[in-house]
């Protein structure tokens, strides 16, 4: 390989690399523990409008 084809190469390499990390496919990870802060804040409203019923 010429040393012109190495260059692009090597940055196309990069240049995929840094769009895949751009435009993940997975979803963001949540802790534990946000999981379940966000469960509890979800189920709290429900249970404070039946209280006030």
């Amino acid at each position: 390989m010429n040393r012109q084809k190495k260059l692009k190469q090597l940055f196309k390499e990069k240049a995929k690399k840094a769009s895949a990390k751009l435009a993940p496919k997975k979803p963001r990870y949540i802790s534990k523990a946000d999981r379940l802060k966000l469960a509890a804040e979800a189920a709290e409203p429900v249970e404070s409008d039946e209280r006030y019923a």
